[in-house]
């Protein structure tokens, strides 16, 4: 099972949410306060995930995920907060976070994305032997073995989150994929996030805009995903 690190200063939640994992198999590290998590993970400490409080004293969860991911940590980090805004969940997956889920949620939504998660960071051959080690799609080549693309041979720094969205997008090239579709791949069936009955929508387009910013970033031209309204989106393959 994978090793958890889990870093909130809430003494009471942190041992709960520590023993629950613990009996489902995880492995947990805790600590209660970002600067002995940062410290742990700076030092090689290993962990398959860090979920972190977004407020924390001297050091926030959304510093300590800068500070890793400018150290070159890319371990993926959950954030489990109190805070709904939409401003937050969109610091946070900007940060490089691949998820955010209230602490009111209950332990099997969380041990789900944990689920996802661990099953996106295994190589592409482990999950599936069938599944061919990369693709090519013009410009665009999706490794599985790395969970790496690369836009005419040049890496995009795409999360795990975001790489598992391009896959999607580009494994239907020319066709539609509805938000929900995109929506239940980074978080699983029936999880709901944001305002309202269709607040995943905005989750999605989060996800997107950031998406298509890493392309264009390094080619100020792409323009293989376009939004179909109302729906979701789709790769364009050729132009």
């Amino acid at each position: 099972m994978p090793h958890l690190v889990l870093d909130d200063d809430d003494d009471l939640f942190r041992e709960s949410l520590s023993l629950n994992l613990i009996d489902e198999g995880y492995q947990v590290t805790s600590f209660g306060n970002g600067r002995e998590a940062l410290a742990y993970l700076e030092g090689g400490g290993g962990a398959d995930v860090v979920l972190l409080d977004w407020r924390m004293p001297n050091l926030t969860g959304l510093e300590v995920l800068r500070r890793l991911r400018h150290a070159g940590i890319t371990t993926p980090v959950i954030f489990l907060t109190v805070l709904s805004d939409d401003i937050y969940e969109e610091a946070a997956l900007a940060g490089g976070a691949v998820d955010f889920i209230d602490k009111s949620r209950r332990l099997p939504i969380l041990l789900r994305r944990l689920e996802l998660i661990a099953e996106g960071t295994r190589p592409a051959a482990e999950r599936d032997p069938r599944r061919a080690t990369s693709i090519r799609l013009g410009p665009l080549e999706l490794r599985f073995d790395t969970n790496r693309a690369l836009w005419a041979g040049r890496v995009i720094d795409l999360t795990l989150t975001e790489f598992k969205i391009v896959t999607l997008l580009a494994e239907n090239a020319g066709q539609d994929v509805g938000y929900r579709m995109i929506y239940d791949l980074v978080h699983g069936k029936e999880f709901i996030s944001g305002h309202g009955a269709q607040g995943y929508r905005t989750n999605v387009r989060t996800f997107i805009k950031r998406i298509r910013k890493k392309f264009r970033d390094g080619d100020p031209s792409f323009d293989r995903i376009e939004n179909y309204a109302g729906f979701g989106y789709r790769w364009i393959p050729q132009r």
